[in-house]
């Protein structure tokens, strides 16, 4: 049986990759310090004799006992909210945890895949935005501290990759959206889909017309597990190119719920939000042969059914 590690193993995309790997017949061992993730999230693992887990800050030491043949690092805050909050921490786990891990996989021969971001395009000066394109990003804007936290990861996994000849991997992850996800952590789809059940307001900042392209997790957690099951060393985008403005994705939600109470709350554009979003997934195709395969109505529709049973109206 393969033995993979997977840090933020209680965050949203943690978790789905955990129930991934176990139904693919791995023993998964889930690694987290709850600073963002929520125990929820994996209870229902606990029970299987393939699950083990470890509450541990992966920016301090890591020891597990016994083998790994992969290693998959998302621990780190990834919303607005979160990262404004820590600022260190995300940088620390990043940098850090980031070390921490290549030195873990370099100790245990395990090929290890890091979890980037579209963020490390920052506010893009290129349409859609291809692997090779090298971001416009501000270090020492509020965003910063995610932004090259990104970028610092990426660039430590080449070096380790360079020079200890280490197996590894890189996926550029875009919005992704599913059940699991926080409710307060200040993405636009969790949030809409709370305000629009509540009958309040759903915040756009701006007017609306910046854009994103939304991946549903099932593809995206697909997408990642051909990237680490390849030959693959080089980052590679993961996402959904079915690109929509934000304006647009609210109302979809409005319509979607039906609440005839909620209504588009415009707010003030915060400093540096991108304006535009959308990968270039010509080489997850040709590399990969992956694309995502969940259309947007469906995927609101499974996200919609699960915040059904979570939000308290």
């Amino acid at each position: 049986m393969s033995r993979i590690l997977i840090t933020g193993a209680a965050g949203f995309l943690g978790s789905h990759l955990c129930d991934r790997f176990i139904r693919e017949g791995f023993h998964v061992v889930g690694m987290d310090n709850l600073l963002t993730g929520n125990i929820a999230n994996i209870e229902h693992l606990f029970p299987l004799k393939e699950f083990e887990y470890y509450h541990h800050d992966v920016t301090k030491f890591i020891h597990v006992p016994g083998e790994f043949d992969y290693i998959l690092h998302f621990a780190s805050p990834a919303s607005p909210i979160d990262y404004l909050q820590m600022p260190i921490q995300t940088l620390k786990v990043g940098a850090l945890g980031t070390h921490n891990l290549l030195g873990l996989a370099l100790a245990k021969k395990s090929r290890i895949l890091v979890a980037s971001t579209s963020e490390v395009y920052g506010d893009p000066l290129i349409h859609p935005q291809p692997e090779s394109y090298w971001g416009n990003v501000n270090p020492v804007g509020p965003r910063g501290v995610y932004d090259e936290a990104k970028r610092f990861m990426e660039a430590i996994t080449m070096a380790y990759h360079n020079f200890h000849k280490l197996d590894t991997c890189i996926v550029r992850i875009f919005n992704t959206y599913g059940p699991r996800m926080r409710m307060n952590d200040g993405r636009a789809l969790p949030t809409f889909f709370s305000q629009a059940m509540r009958g309040e307001g759903l915040t756009i900042f701006g007017d609306g017309s910046q854009t994103r392209s939304f991946c549903y997790v099932d593809d995206l957690v697909e997408g990642i597990y051909r990237l680490l099951m390849s030959d693959c060393h080089l980052p590679v985008n993961i996402g959904n190119p079915d690109e929509i403005t934000i304006k647009g994705v609210a109302e979809e939600v409005v319509r979607l719920v039906g609440n005839p109470k909620a209504w588009i709350d415009f707010r003030p554009l915060p400093q540096e939000d991108p304006k535009i979003r959308q990968p270039d997934i010509t080489k997850a195709k040709k590399l990969l042969g992956w694309e995502p395969k969940i259309s947007r109505e469906e995927g609101l529709r499974k996200t919609y059914e699960y915040f059904q049973k979570v939000i308290v109206v």
